[in-house]
């Protein structure tokens, strides 16, 4: 597999491993042609699992190579770190307060961002999509990062370790999506192109990240952090709070052992292939 990403430049690489990510999110979507309700404690695991992916990677994946680098790149590592994570949070939280969407479970007005007349499905699509861009983006920078030289925690290999860990927690995020819009009333058809369309953003950052990192390096660092700062923002703002939302009891402690095993399998995989 390695050696299939190395006859690629860095951008082509960041577009084959967010394909991959948004074709999972389509595959967890196309669930939806199966089952026309989801059970909430499955539900709850499904976020509780992409929660602990995207910690593990946040720091396994963005943050410790980042503040390598920025060592090596005769930076102030903590400086870097601090500056780069609280960007890609606050970047987020804006986006956050001006992107129309909806969370699930939430009624009609309840709706976050600009006030918009628009329906609520797209709502709902629309707050799924906010937390795929700094997926894409992460896997985008990581390429982008491995193909800047030999900096410690940079490789190929651990970038597509990233790719595969997103890969693995947006098959279950996929059919969180479209599931739900199957209940409340789109057609199978509708929910399942409505699902699929909230992975197509990952693509699009993942190029963005991966041509800005290799044609800019001195920010690379810079970069990784800020993915890790937009990845926890998503985390701790939508997915354990959704994962604990008036629930209580054996549902809420399936989403703590479903993080348990999506932060243990994104390690395993970043420190066996990273």
């Amino acid at each position: 597999m390695i050696t299939f990403f190395e006859q690629f430049n860095p951008v082509q690489q960041a577009l084959i491993g967010t394909l991959f990510t948004y074709g999972v999110t389509a595959l967890g979507a196309g669930l939806v042609f199966f089952f026309k309700s989801i059970n909430k404690k499955v539900l709850n695991g499904m976020l509780g699992f992409a929660a602990g992916v995207m910690v593990a990677a946040s720091f396994w994946s963005l943050l410790a190579p980042g503040i390598a680098m920025a060592e090596e790149l005769g930076q102030v590592a903590y400086i870097t770190a601090e500056v780069g994570f609280m960007a890609g949070g606050l970047f987020l939280y804006a986006i956050d307060k001006v992107l129309p969407h909806l969370h699930m479970g939430l009624k009609r007005d309840q709706a976050e961002g600009i006030k918009t007349t628009w329906q609520r499905s797209v709502l709902l699509v629309l707050a799924i999509t906010l937390h795929n861009i700094p997926e894409g983006l992460a896997v985008g920078v990581a390429f982008g990062a491995a193909a800047s030289g030999n900096i410690t925690g940079a490789t190929v290999a651990g970038a597509i370790a990233l790719a595969i860990g997103i890969g693995l927690q947006n098959f279950p995020e996929g059919a969180a999506v479209s599931i739900p819009l199957r209940r409340e009333g789109l057609s199978r058809t509708k929910a399942f192109l409505y699902g699929q369309a909230s992975g197509i953003v990952e693509p699009i950052a993942g190029v963005i990240g991966a041509y800005a990192v290799i044609t800019m390096r001195s920010i690379l660092p810079y970069a990784l952090a800020f993915a890790a700062g937009a990845m926890i923002y998503v985390v701790i703002e939508e997915l354990i709070p959704e994962a604990q939302r008036d629930e209580g009891g054996s549902k809420t402690d399936i989403a703590t052992l479903g993080a348990l095993v999506g932060f243990t399998i994104m390690m395993i995989l970043d420190v066996a292939l990273g």
